[in-house]
């Protein structure tokens, strides 16, 4: 009588298994089934102006813009991100990419690069909140379309003591190429072209 009663206990124990099994796998299907995101689906950068972490540093302001450069057919990426612990500290990251992804310049300034000679002799007045808000406006301001100019060598200049003479024979006979201009530290002013028959780069005024 014990064996009996004990098989029948141990098919009563796999039965319940069984049926808990088969309500998992039904209910994991339902879910699946249910799901409205493509587990394929590639990951999506946060948007501009939201905080992330990069190399260890927050990520306290981005903006960004396209524009012609490096290719008279695909507008290349225009990248000024502001990363540190506090804005008047942080450091900017100019960098601009091609449309292939590829990195054409790379520029670290620090963050006080965009005070502007009033804002520096002001300093002392100024409250640590009102430059950092000129630091976040002169960013919204970067690449305005007055900073890009075309072509980046003008006729008439003289060529730069920084610019070797091969260079600036490419520069000089590819009049569709598009220089930026931007302050730097110091607030030295900057022109960047790309010297597409050079494949690179360079910066033309300092």
């Amino acid at each position: 009588m014990k064996s009996v009663t004990h098989r029948l206990s141990a098919l009563f124990l796999i039965a319940t298994g069984l049926m808990l099994a088969l309500a998992s796998c039904v209910s994991t299907e339902r879910e699946v089934s249910n799901s409205t995101v493509d587990p394929r689906t590639t990951y999506t950068p946060p948007p501009a102006g939201s905080r992330s972490r990069v190399n260890g540093k927050t990520v306290l302001n981005t903006v960004s813009t396209t524009h012609t450069f490096s290719d008279p057919v695909t507008k290349d990426n225009f990248i000024l991100q502001l990363r540190g612990g506090r804005v008047l500290t942080a450091q900017l990251h100019l960098i601009v990419t091609s449309s292939k992804g590829d990195t054409l310049r790379h520029e670290v300034l620090p963050a006080r690069a965009l005070l502007s000679q009033s804002d520096i002799s002001d300093s002392q007045s100024a409250s640590v909140r009102e430059q950092e808000i000129a630091i976040l406006q002169r960013m919204n301001n970067f690449f305005d379309d007055a900073h890009f100019t075309q072509p980046a060598v003008p006729f008439g200049i003289e060529q730069p003591a920084e610019v070797d003479a091969k260079t600036w024979t490419a520069l000089r006979e590819d009049p569709a190429t598009v220089g930026f201009d931007y302050t730097s530290t110091g607030g030295a002013e900057r022109r960047l072209a790309y010297v597409r028959k050079l494949g690179k780069a360079i910066i033309i005024s300092q």
